[in-house]
């Protein structure tokens, strides 16, 4: 099949692209490689599969190249975004205009195309905002819900909270009104904390990248808060398995918003991700701890039983094998630490 992939140049796309041209799709990358890894990503791409992709540098907030490069996509997996909450703090315009206006973008772009392209939008779990009136228990590493066994389910009311929430948000409820609208076959996937191979983790966006990182550098890290946050955690390869499954299912996941996390099962506090790290290593990662960041939830964990129920997708990779896998990869010369950029 014809696939657009925007942010293809991503942690998340560049492993969706290098699965996509192994399984013999036509792949086009929409990206403008301003996020830092990103030539790495597209140098390792290139080593992988040549040239049977196709590589398009250019902003989603630009409509026109847009919509030139989703002419003739069968399916289009809408990735581009800013990704962390504080950067959109900071510069809640850009954020507006590269998470709400560029998935705007994306939907007009498939519905001008004329063909009902399959849409695929990567959500967040911080469309449910600080979910307040949810009673949280604190344990001696990390927090946990008092009743939410399961946890999160997408019937949960949205609340959105920080600029970044609110422009994925609003992306969110674009992309399921277009299924309603207008017909497009379009699927939100609420993703929880997503890690592995080719993620270049920074302080701000992919923790357990940077963690791991820092580690392998016998560098300190900056643990806001008390480190007690927890999140259900997901390795990219069962992201993307899940992308597959909804998409084949398409006829019962059109329309439809999945919570997509690591699950009960697989769940890390920051503290818990220190002790598994040194277990690994046999030294101790040194940390410090600094104020709370705006809109940090104490405890995320994704129900994922509609998915389970919808397309029959569950997670595989344990949190502990995943982060073992991660560091091999950060480690692995073509591929790992010496490429990832740290300035």
């Amino acid at each position: 099949m014809k696939a657009l992939v925007t942010g293809g140049a991503g942690f998340i796309g560049s492993n969706l692209v290098h699965r996509l041209v192994q399984e013999g799709h036509d792949v086009v990358v929409y990206d403008d490689l301003s996020r830092q890894g990103t030539d790495k990503n597209c140098e390792w791409l290139r080593s992988e599969h040549g040239e049977r992709w196709t590589m398009i540098q250019a902003d989603i907030r630009d409509f026109e190249p847009l919509r030139r490069a989703a002419a003739d996509a069968e399916i289009i997996y809408h990735l581009a975004s800013q990704v962390a909450v504080t950067t959109s703090v900071h510069d809640p315009r850009h954020d507006f205009e590269v998470n709400a206006l560029g998935t705007f973008n994306v939907l007009e772009a498939a519905r001008l195309s004329g063909h009902r392209p399959i849409v695929l939008y990567s959500s967040t779990n911080k469309v449910y905002g600080g979910m307040e009136d949810v009673v949280v228990v604190e344990g001696q590493t990390g927090y946990a819900y008092q009743d939410y066994v399961h946890g999160i389910p997408e019937t949960y009311p949205l609340d959105f909270h920080s600029p970044y929430g609110c422009s994925k948000g609003a992306g969110d409820q674009y992309v399921r009104d277009d299924a309603r609208i207008y017909g497009l076959p379009t699927v939100v996937f609420r993703q929880s904390c997503i890690y592995g191979p080719r993620q270049f983790g920074i302080e701000d966006q992919g923790w357990v990248a940077w963690f791991a990182i820092r580690a392998i550098l016998g560098l300190p890290v900056t643990i806001f808060g008390d480190g007690k946050q927890v999140r259900d955690v997901l390795c990219v390869g069962d992201l993307i398995e899940a992308y597959s499954l909804a998409i084949d299912r398409i006829s019962e996941t059109a329309g439809q918003a999945y919570n997509i996390g690591g699950g009960p099962q697989n769940t890390l506090s920051l503290l818990e991700l220190v002790d598994l790290l040194d277990q690994h290593f046999g030294y101790r990662l040194e940390y410090a701890f600094d104020d709370w960041r705006p809109g940090d939830q104490l405890v995320y964990v994704s129900d994922v039983r509609k998915a389970k129920a919808d397309f029959g997708w569950v997670p595989r990779v344990t949190a502990v094998e995943g982060v073992a896998e991660l560091i091999v990869d950060l480690r692995f010369p073509n591929g790992g630490i010496s490429q990832v950029p740290l300035d």
